[in-house]
C-alpha cells in the first residue's frame, strides 16, 4: 500500500491523524459505503486532495448489507427503467472484467410451472439484457434440463425453466478494494470519525466539524467541497439547506445465511413469493447460501442498526418451504442473518416499496454537494455525476470525467505454492496487497476456514493493515466470518485470537471487552429473531 496516508491504516495510525486532519483539502466525503468510497477514488486519481470520513466502520452501512448482486436489474427494465438498465449492466460488464475474483459471474434459475404466466415477457427482456451486455445465451430450459441446473425445486408441475447471468460479489470487500485504490492514488480514509455539523462562511459550505469515535477529540477539517455520501443517513448534516434535495424513503432488506449442505446450489434460483408473488431468491456465496430479500418502509431510529424481524424471517422460510420442500427447512437450519436499508428515493405517495425505483439523484448548494438514492453495481456512475456538480465549485480544476476502469491492472502474484482458486479470490479483494498478504501468512494460514472460502491469513492481513478499530469490523467486514459461521465463529475465537490480538496490540483486557461486545452485538442483529 503506497499511499501517502496508508499508515492510518496501521495499527497505532491514528496517532498521525491530527496532522492529516489538520491540512486544507479540495474534497471532503462524508460517508464510508460504496458511494462514499468510489468519490474518493474518482477524485484522488484525477489529483484533487480527497479526504474520505465514516462515523462508524467502513461498509458499516447499507454497502455491507446488501444482497451481494451486482446485477443490470431485469425488474428495472421490466418497469420501463431502461436507461437505469443499460447503466446497470455496462457497469456490471466493467467490474466483471477488472475485479475477477471479487466480482464475479453468478447463473440464475427462475422455475416455470404449468399455468404461470409472464414467461415470454420475461425471455423478451432477457433478449434486451444480452444484446446491452454484447452476448447471446440460451435462456430457455424443458424440465429435464433445469432439473440439471437447479435439482433441488419443486417438482410438481415443472415446466422447465429460465436461465441467465448475472453476478454477485463481498459488498464490504469491493469498499475496501476501492478505498484502497483511492489511497493509492494519494487519498486518505478515516473509519470511526463522524461528521457533527458542517462549517460554513459566509453561508457557503467550508468543511465539517468532526468527533473521533475512539476517544471524543473534535477536529474542525476545511475543504473546497463537502460531497454527503451518507446513503439512507442523508440530509441530517445539511441545515439550512436541508429541504432542496429529492425526498428519500429508507427501505429495509433483510436476508437469511444457510449452510451449503443444508441448501446446495449450483445457480441462484429465483421465485415469485407464493403469499404476495414478490421475487425472492436463493444463491451461493462464500460458502454458505445466501437467501433474500424483502422490502419494507423502515421506520426505526437510524441511528440504530437494522435488524431482521420476525415476521420476515417468516416470509423467507416460507418462500423456501415453497420453492424446496422435500428439504424440510427449519429455522434451526439458519446461520446467521442480517438486514440493510437501502436509500431509496421516494415516488408517489402510498406505493409499494418494491414499486419504488434505484435511480440515483445528486444535487448541490454553495460548498456541498449530495447524493441521493442508487445502488451497489452504479457505484462509478454516481460518483462521476457528484464530481461533475464538484467542478463548478472547484475553480481551475479541469478534468473530462470520463469513465475509465475502477481497478488499475494489477498482476498476480506467482505463487505455485497457493491454491489457484484461492490466490483469484485474494487478488480480487487485495489487488497490490496480494503478494505482501501472502508473506505475512504463517503456516496453516492459507489453509480455509471450514464452513467458508475465507483463509486464515485474511485475518491476520486485516488485522494488520486494514484500520480494524473494533472485532466487528474484523468479523462482520473485513471478513465475513460473523455471517458464514453459527454463533458469529465464536467457535473459532481461541485461534483468531491468537492470530489478531498481536497485530492488533490489544491488551486482554481489552480483547475481553472486545468479545463481549462483539458477542452481545451479534445476538441482538445477526441471530435469530424473537417475536416482534
Amino acid at each position: 500500500m503506497s499511499g501517502a496516508f496508508s499508515a492510518l491504516w496501521q495499527r497505532g495510525g491514528r496517532a498521525g491523524l491530527p496532522d492529516v486532519l489538520a491540512r486544507d483539502w479540495d474534497v471532503l466525503v462524508i460517508g464510508g459505503g460504496i458511494c462514499g468510497a468510489g468519490v474518493l477514488l474518482e477524485a484522488a486519481r484525477r489529483g484533487l486532495k480527497a479526504l474520505l470520513v465514516e462515523r462508524h466502520d467502513f461498509a458499516w452501512g447499507t454497502s455491507s448489507r446488501s444482497s451481494k448482486l451486482v446485477h443490470g436489474g431485469l425488474r428495472y427494465l421490466k418497469d420501463g427503467h431502461v436507461r437505469l438498465t443499460a447503466e446497470s449492466v455496462r457497469e456490471r460488464e466493467m467490474l466483471l472484467r477488472c475485479a475477477p475474483g471479487l466480482v464475479e459471474p453468478q447463473g440464475f434459475a427462475f422455475a416455470q410451472y404449468d399455468g404461470a404466466r409472464g414467461r415470454r415477457s420475461f425471455l423478451a427482456g432477457l433478449a434486451v439484457y444480452d444484446v446491452m451486455a454484447g452476448r447471446r445465451e440460451r435462456h430457455w430450459l424443458p424440465a429435464d434440463d433445469f432439473l440439471m441446473a437447479a435439482p433441488n425445486v419443486k417438482r410438481d408441475g415443472l415446466a422447465g425453466g429460465i436461465v441467465y447471468t448475472d453476478a454477485r460479489t463481498d459488498d464490504a470487500r469491493l469498499v475496501l478494494r476501492v478505498l484502497r485504490e483511492a489511497l493509492d492514488h494519494g487519498a486518505a480514509a478515516v473509519n470511526h470519525l463522524g461528521a457533527r455539523a458542517l462549517l460554513r462562511d459566509g453561508g457557503r459550505v467550508c468543511g465539517a466539524a468532526l468527533v473521533c469515535a475512539v476517544d471524543g477529540t473534535e477536529y474542525a477539517v476545511r475543504a473546497k467541497v463537502v460531497i454527503d455520501a451518507t446513503g439512507a443517513w442523508s440530509g441530517a448534516l445539511h441545515g439550512e439547506n436541508a429541504g432542496q434535495g429529492p425526498r428519500l424513503r429508507p427501505l429495509r432488506g433483510s436476508h437469511l445465511i444457510l449452510p451449503a449442505w443444508r441448501l446446495p446450489l449450483a445457480r441462484a434460483v429465483s421465485l415469485m413469493h407464493p403469499h404476495d408473488g414478490r421475487p425472492v431468491f436463493a444463491f451461493p456465496w462464500e460458502g454458505a447460501t445466501l437467501v433474500g430479500t424483502t422490502d419494507l418502509d423502515h421506520v426505526d431510529p437510524m441511528e440504530r442498526a437494522a435488524r431482521i424481524t420476525r415476521a420476515e424471517m417468516d416470509y423467507l422460510m416460507a418462500a423456501l418451504r415453497a420453492q424446496f420442500p422435500h428439504l424440510q427447512l427449519t429455522d434451526k437450519d439458519v446461520v446467521a442473518t442480517y438486514a440493510g436499508v437501502r436509500p431509496v428515493i421516494a415516488g408517489k405517495e402510498g406505493g409499494a416499496p418494491s414499486r419504488e425505483g434505484r435511480e440515483h439523484v445528486v444535487w448541490s448548494a454553495d460548498g456541498l454537494v449530495a447524493i441521493a438514492g442508487g445502488k451497489l453495481t452504479t457505484f462509478r456512475a454516481i460518483a462521476l455525476d457528484a464530481l461533475r456538480l464538484a467542478k463548478a465549485q472547484l475553480p481551475g480544476w479541469i478534468d473530462p470525467l470520463d469513465a475509465c476502469p475502477v481497478f488499475a491492472p494489477v498482476l498476480r502474484p506467482d505463487a505455485p505454492h497457493v491454491d489457484a482458486g484461492l490466490l483469484r479470490r485474494l487478488h480480487g479483494r487485495h489487488g497490490a496487497c496480494t503478494a505482501a498478504l501472502l508473506d505475512a501468512a504463517r503456516p496453516g494460514e492459507l489453509e480455509r476456514i471450514p464452513g467458508t472460502e475465507t483463509a486464515w491469513a485474511e485475518l491476520r492481513w486485516a488485522a494488520r493493515r486494514e484500520a480494524v478499530l473494533h472485532l466487528d469490523d474484523l468479523l462482520l467486514r473485513r471478513t465475513r466470518l460473523g455471517l458464514l459461521l453459527r454463533d458469529g465463529g465464536t467457535a473459532h475465537m481461541d485461534r483468531i485470537r491468537a492470530i489478531c490480538q498481536p497485530e492488533l496490540g490489544w491488551s486482554d483486557a481489552r480483547w475481553a471487552r472486545e468479545d463481549a461486545a462483539y458477542r452481545a452485538h451479534w445476538t441482538l442483529h445477526h441471530g435469530l429473531p424473537h417475536e416482534d
